[in-house]
Protein backbone atom coordinates (compact mmCIF):
# COMPACT_ATOMS: atom_id res chain seq x y z
CA UNK A 1 0.00 0.00 0.00
CA UNK A 2 1.62 3.27 -0.81
CA UNK A 3 0.61 6.88 -0.14
CA UNK A 4 1.18 10.39 -2.23
CA UNK A 5 1.24 13.95 -1.03
CA UNK A 6 0.69 16.43 -4.17
CA UNK A 7 1.54 19.84 -3.72
CA UNK A 8 -1.65 21.44 -2.99
CA UNK A 9 -3.38 21.69 0.63
CA UNK A 10 -2.00 19.57 3.24
CA UNK A 11 1.32 19.61 1.58
CA UNK A 12 2.89 22.43 3.55
CA UNK A 13 0.70 22.10 6.56
CA UNK A 14 -1.88 23.97 5.67
CA UNK A 15 -4.61 24.77 3.71
CA UNK A 16 -5.17 26.91 0.53
CA UNK A 17 -7.71 29.39 2.36
CA UNK A 18 -4.31 29.88 4.94
CA UNK A 19 -2.81 32.00 2.53
CA UNK A 20 -5.31 34.80 2.56
CA UNK A 21 -5.77 34.93 6.25
CA UNK A 22 -4.77 38.73 6.21
CA UNK A 23 -6.91 40.02 3.28
CA UNK A 24 -9.92 37.99 5.59
CA UNK A 25 -9.01 40.95 8.50
CA UNK A 26 -8.95 43.39 6.07
CA UNK A 27 -12.15 42.03 4.86
CA UNK A 28 -14.02 41.72 8.53
CA UNK A 29 -12.69 45.36 9.48
CA UNK A 30 -14.19 46.79 6.01
CA UNK A 31 -17.22 44.64 6.76
CA UNK A 32 -17.89 46.13 10.04
CA UNK A 33 -17.24 49.62 9.02
CA UNK A 34 -20.02 49.22 6.56
CA UNK A 35 -22.35 47.38 9.04
CA UNK A 36 -21.90 50.38 11.61
CA UNK A 37 -22.12 53.31 8.93
CA UNK A 38 -25.32 51.45 7.61
CA UNK A 39 -26.97 51.11 10.64
CA UNK A 40 -26.40 54.98 11.47
CA UNK A 41 -27.67 55.83 7.58
CA UNK A 42 -30.86 53.66 8.37
CA UNK A 43 -32.10 55.11 11.53
CA UNK A 44 -31.12 58.60 9.90
CA UNK A 45 -32.86 58.24 6.60
CA UNK A 46 -35.20 56.01 7.84
CA UNK A 47 -35.01 53.40 4.90
CA UNK A 48 -35.39 49.58 5.25
CA UNK A 49 -33.23 48.79 2.14
CA UNK A 50 -30.11 50.70 4.00
CA UNK A 51 -30.66 48.56 7.23
CA UNK A 52 -31.27 45.31 5.27
CA UNK A 53 -27.64 46.34 3.55
CA UNK A 54 -26.70 46.48 7.30
CA UNK A 55 -27.84 43.11 8.19
CA UNK A 56 -25.79 41.55 4.88
CA UNK A 57 -22.85 43.67 5.56
CA UNK A 58 -23.09 42.05 9.47
CA UNK A 59 -22.86 38.55 7.14
CA UNK A 60 -20.27 39.55 5.80
CA UNK A 61 -18.22 40.49 9.17
CA UNK A 62 -19.96 37.22 10.59
CA UNK A 63 -19.24 35.11 7.79
CA UNK A 64 -15.57 35.88 6.85
CA UNK A 65 -15.17 35.99 11.01
CA UNK A 66 -15.96 32.17 10.57
CA UNK A 67 -14.06 31.67 7.50
CA UNK A 68 -11.18 32.86 9.03
CA UNK A 69 -11.95 31.14 12.62
CA UNK A 70 -12.12 27.98 10.62
CA UNK A 71 -8.56 28.75 8.69
CA UNK A 72 -7.13 29.33 12.28
CA UNK A 73 -8.32 25.51 13.61
CA UNK A 74 -7.76 23.96 9.93
CA UNK A 75 -4.13 24.86 10.48
CA UNK A 76 -3.61 22.75 13.95
CA UNK A 77 -1.56 19.60 13.24
CA UNK A 78 -3.34 16.31 12.80
CA UNK A 79 -2.66 14.21 15.90
CA UNK A 80 -2.87 9.90 15.78
CA UNK A 81 -7.26 10.54 16.59
CA UNK A 82 -7.76 13.11 13.79
CA UNK A 83 -5.25 12.28 10.80
CA UNK A 84 -6.47 15.02 8.70
CA UNK A 85 -6.46 17.63 11.39
CA UNK A 86 -9.42 19.71 11.31
CA UNK A 87 -9.23 20.81 7.58
CA UNK A 88 -13.05 19.52 7.39
CA UNK A 89 -13.63 22.36 9.85
CA UNK A 90 -13.93 24.76 6.56
CA UNK A 91 -16.52 23.70 5.17
CA UNK A 92 -18.80 23.33 8.02
CA UNK A 93 -18.05 26.92 8.33
CA UNK A 94 -19.16 27.15 4.80
CA UNK A 95 -22.43 25.87 5.54
CA UNK A 96 -23.36 27.92 8.63
CA UNK A 97 -22.39 31.20 6.26
CA UNK A 98 -25.18 29.77 3.71
CA UNK A 99 -27.44 28.84 6.80
CA UNK A 100 -27.27 32.67 7.83
CA UNK A 101 -27.90 34.12 4.44
CA UNK A 102 -30.90 31.98 4.69
CA UNK A 103 -32.38 33.88 7.68
CA UNK A 104 -31.14 37.17 6.23
CA UNK A 105 -33.27 36.80 3.68
CA UNK A 106 -36.35 35.45 5.54
CA UNK A 107 -36.54 38.54 7.62
CA UNK A 108 -35.35 41.28 4.89
CA UNK A 109 -38.74 39.64 2.52
CA UNK A 110 -40.97 39.49 5.56
CA UNK A 111 -40.01 43.13 6.50
CA UNK A 112 -40.40 44.80 3.01
CA UNK A 113 -43.65 43.00 3.01
CA UNK A 114 -44.56 44.99 5.91
CA UNK A 115 -43.58 48.37 4.99
CA UNK A 116 -45.84 47.84 1.86
CA UNK A 117 -48.60 48.10 4.61
CA UNK A 118 -47.60 50.65 6.31
CA UNK A 119 -45.55 52.78 4.60
CA UNK A 120 -42.60 54.88 5.74
CA UNK A 121 -40.98 57.94 5.04
CA UNK A 122 -37.32 57.47 3.70
CA UNK A 123 -34.71 60.53 3.15
CA UNK A 124 -33.44 59.46 0.19
CA UNK A 125 -30.79 61.81 -0.32
CA UNK A 126 -29.16 60.16 3.07
CA UNK A 127 -29.85 56.85 1.53
CA UNK A 128 -28.39 57.36 -1.52
CA UNK A 129 -25.29 58.99 -0.12
CA UNK A 130 -24.33 56.22 2.81
CA UNK A 131 -24.94 53.35 0.06
CA UNK A 132 -22.65 55.07 -2.11
CA UNK A 133 -20.04 54.88 0.67
CA UNK A 134 -20.87 50.85 1.11
CA UNK A 135 -20.16 50.22 -2.41
CA UNK A 136 -17.07 51.68 -2.73
CA UNK A 137 -16.07 49.83 0.23
CA UNK A 138 -17.25 46.44 -1.04
CA UNK A 139 -15.36 47.08 -4.11
CA UNK A 140 -11.90 47.41 -2.36
CA UNK A 141 -13.43 44.25 -0.01
CA UNK A 142 -13.53 42.61 -3.72
CA UNK A 143 -10.22 43.37 -4.68
CA UNK A 144 -8.60 42.11 -1.53
CA UNK A 145 -10.34 38.67 -2.41
CA UNK A 146 -10.20 38.70 -6.62
CA UNK A 147 -8.19 35.49 -6.68
CA UNK A 148 -9.32 33.64 -3.68
CA UNK A 149 -12.84 32.80 -5.05
CA UNK A 150 -11.22 30.23 -7.24
CA UNK A 151 -9.25 28.10 -4.09
CA UNK A 152 -11.57 27.31 -1.57
CA UNK A 153 -15.08 27.56 -0.56
CA UNK A 154 -14.79 29.24 2.59
CA UNK A 155 -12.99 31.99 0.15
CA UNK A 156 -15.45 31.49 -2.22
CA UNK A 157 -18.32 32.29 0.35
CA UNK A 158 -16.67 35.17 1.50
CA UNK A 159 -16.31 36.68 -1.75
CA UNK A 160 -19.50 36.20 -2.19
CA UNK A 161 -21.04 37.78 0.55
CA UNK A 162 -19.20 40.86 -0.18
CA UNK A 163 -20.15 40.49 -4.00
CA UNK A 164 -23.79 40.02 -2.82
CA UNK A 165 -23.17 43.35 -0.29
CA UNK A 166 -22.24 45.29 -3.05
CA UNK A 167 -25.16 44.33 -5.21
CA UNK A 168 -26.99 44.88 -2.68
CA UNK A 169 -25.54 48.68 -2.26
CA UNK A 170 -26.31 48.90 -5.90
CA UNK A 171 -30.32 48.15 -5.26
CA UNK A 172 -30.16 50.76 -2.60
CA UNK A 173 -28.62 53.39 -4.34
CA UNK A 174 -30.85 52.85 -6.96
CA UNK A 175 -33.64 53.22 -4.46
CA UNK A 176 -32.55 56.47 -3.23
CA UNK A 177 -32.56 58.03 -6.32
CA UNK A 178 -35.71 57.33 -7.06
CA UNK A 179 -37.01 58.03 -3.97
CA UNK A 180 -34.45 61.75 -4.44
CA UNK A 181 -36.27 62.51 -7.93
CA UNK A 182 -40.20 61.42 -7.44
CA UNK A 183 -40.61 60.97 -4.41
CA UNK A 184 -42.25 57.55 -4.64
CA UNK A 185 -41.58 55.59 -1.08
CA UNK A 186 -42.87 52.33 -2.25
CA UNK A 187 -38.80 51.96 -4.18
CA UNK A 188 -37.40 51.18 -0.69
CA UNK A 189 -39.04 48.28 0.21
CA UNK A 190 -38.54 46.94 -3.12
CA UNK A 191 -34.78 47.57 -3.15
CA UNK A 192 -35.02 45.53 -0.19
CA UNK A 193 -37.09 42.67 -1.93
CA UNK A 194 -33.87 42.72 -4.23
CA UNK A 195 -31.16 42.27 -1.84
CA UNK A 196 -32.84 39.28 -0.67
CA UNK A 197 -33.69 37.96 -3.47
CA UNK A 198 -29.52 38.92 -4.34
CA UNK A 199 -29.17 36.58 -1.63
CA UNK A 200 -30.69 33.24 -2.62
CA UNK A 201 -28.40 32.02 -5.35
CA UNK A 202 -25.63 32.45 -3.66
CA UNK A 203 -26.63 30.63 -0.41
CA UNK A 204 -28.39 27.96 -2.33
CA UNK A 205 -24.91 27.52 -4.37
CA UNK A 206 -22.69 27.72 -1.38
CA UNK A 207 -24.89 25.29 0.83
CA UNK A 208 -24.52 23.01 -2.24
CA UNK A 209 -21.22 22.68 -2.99
CA UNK A 210 -20.08 22.29 1.06
CA UNK A 211 -23.01 19.55 1.21
CA UNK A 212 -21.22 17.80 -2.04
CA UNK A 213 -17.96 17.16 0.44
CA UNK A 214 -19.57 16.83 3.43
CA UNK A 215 -21.34 13.61 1.75
CA UNK A 216 -18.14 12.85 -0.03
CA UNK A 217 -18.82 12.65 -3.20
CA UNK A 218 -16.47 12.25 -6.37
CA UNK A 219 -14.64 15.67 -6.65
CA UNK A 220 -16.10 17.69 -9.10
CA UNK A 221 -13.13 18.15 -11.06
CA UNK A 222 -12.01 14.16 -11.01
CA UNK A 223 -13.39 11.46 -13.44
CA UNK A 224 -13.23 8.42 -11.71
CA UNK A 225 -13.54 6.68 -14.83
CA UNK A 226 -10.58 8.80 -16.31
CA UNK A 227 -8.41 7.48 -13.41
CA UNK A 228 -9.39 3.81 -14.23
CA UNK A 229 -8.91 4.12 -17.52
CA UNK A 230 -5.11 6.37 -16.87
CA UNK A 231 -4.21 3.44 -14.18
CA UNK A 232 -5.38 0.49 -16.92
CA UNK A 233 -2.86 1.91 -19.00
CA UNK A 234 0.08 1.60 -17.06
CA UNK A 235 2.57 -0.98 -17.71
CA UNK A 236 1.84 -4.33 -15.51
CA UNK A 237 -1.94 -3.34 -14.74
CA UNK A 238 -4.67 -5.91 -15.24
CA UNK A 239 -7.69 -4.22 -12.94
CA UNK A 240 -8.73 -1.62 -10.83
CA UNK A 241 -11.55 -1.80 -8.14
CA UNK A 242 -12.35 0.07 -4.85
CA UNK A 243 -11.96 3.45 -6.54
CA UNK A 244 -13.19 5.78 -4.75
CA UNK A 245 -12.67 9.53 -4.69
CA UNK A 246 -13.82 11.84 -2.47
CA UNK A 247 -12.42 15.63 -0.37
CA UNK A 248 -11.55 16.39 2.77
CA UNK A 249 -11.57 20.54 2.36
CA UNK A 250 -11.01 22.56 -0.57
CA UNK A 251 -8.16 22.11 -2.57
CA UNK A 252 -7.49 18.78 -0.66
CA UNK A 253 -8.85 15.89 -2.97
CA UNK A 254 -8.33 12.15 -1.79
CA UNK A 255 -8.29 9.20 -3.67
CA UNK A 256 -7.65 5.36 -2.90
CA UNK A 257 -8.10 2.24 -5.21
CA UNK A 258 -7.26 -1.78 -5.59
CA UNK A 259 -4.86 -2.10 -7.84
CA UNK A 260 -4.53 -5.67 -9.94
CA UNK A 261 -1.44 -6.16 -11.42
CA UNK A 262 0.67 -9.27 -12.95
CA UNK A 263 3.27 -11.30 -11.19
CA UNK A 264 5.45 -10.29 -13.83
CA UNK A 265 5.12 -6.62 -12.42
CA UNK A 266 5.17 -7.04 -8.84
CA UNK A 267 8.50 -9.19 -9.38
CA UNK A 268 9.91 -6.31 -11.52
CA UNK A 269 9.99 -3.47 -8.69
CA UNK A 270 7.39 -2.79 -6.19
CA UNK A 271 8.43 0.25 -5.34
CA UNK A 272 8.90 1.24 -9.41
CA UNK A 273 5.30 0.02 -9.70
CA UNK A 274 3.77 2.15 -6.58
CA UNK A 275 5.50 5.18 -7.64
CA UNK A 276 4.66 5.35 -11.52
CA UNK A 277 0.91 4.54 -10.37
CA UNK A 278 1.09 7.95 -7.83
CA UNK A 279 2.83 10.37 -10.40
CA UNK A 280 -0.02 9.10 -12.66
CA UNK A 281 -2.37 9.80 -10.33
CA UNK A 282 -0.92 13.03 -9.07
CA UNK A 283 0.02 14.29 -12.35
CA UNK A 284 -2.93 13.76 -14.00
CA UNK A 285 -5.76 14.78 -12.11
CA UNK A 286 -3.47 17.52 -9.27
CA UNK A 287 -4.68 14.60 -5.82
CA UNK A 288 -3.29 15.82 -2.97
CA UNK A 289 -3.32 12.66 -1.14
CA UNK A 290 -3.77 9.07 -2.65
CA UNK A 291 -3.66 4.95 -1.01
CA UNK A 292 -2.78 2.55 -3.77
CA UNK A 293 -3.05 -1.08 -2.96
CA UNK A 294 -1.26 -3.36 -5.35
CA UNK A 295 -2.85 -7.13 -5.70
CA UNK A 296 -1.58 -9.84 -7.50
CA UNK A 297 -3.70 -11.48 -10.27
CA UNK A 298 -4.62 -14.15 -8.41
CA UNK A 299 -5.91 -12.26 -4.96
CA UNK A 300 -8.82 -10.93 -6.76
CA UNK A 301 -9.64 -14.77 -8.27
CA UNK A 302 -9.46 -15.74 -4.66
CA UNK A 303 -11.86 -13.52 -2.79
CA UNK A 304 -14.04 -12.08 -5.80
CA UNK A 305 -14.22 -9.12 -4.44
CA UNK A 306 -14.07 -6.74 -7.54
CA UNK A 307 -16.16 -3.64 -6.78
CA UNK A 308 -16.64 -0.06 -8.24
Amino acid sequence: MGHDHGPSAGAAGGTLSGTYRKRLLWTIGISGSITVIQVVGALLSGSLALLADAAHSLTDAVGVSLALGAITLAQRAPTPRRTFGFYRVEIFSAVLNALLLVVIFAWVLWSAIGRFSEPVEVKGGLMFVVALGGLAANLVGLWLLRDAKEKSLNLRGAYLEVLGDALGSVAVIVGGLVILLTGWQAADPIASIVIGLLIVPRAYGLLRDSLHVLLEATPQDVDLGEVRRHLLEERGVVAVHDLHGWTVTSGMPVLTAHVVVTEEALASGYGELLGRLQRCVGGHFDVAHSTIQLEPEGHVEEDGALHT
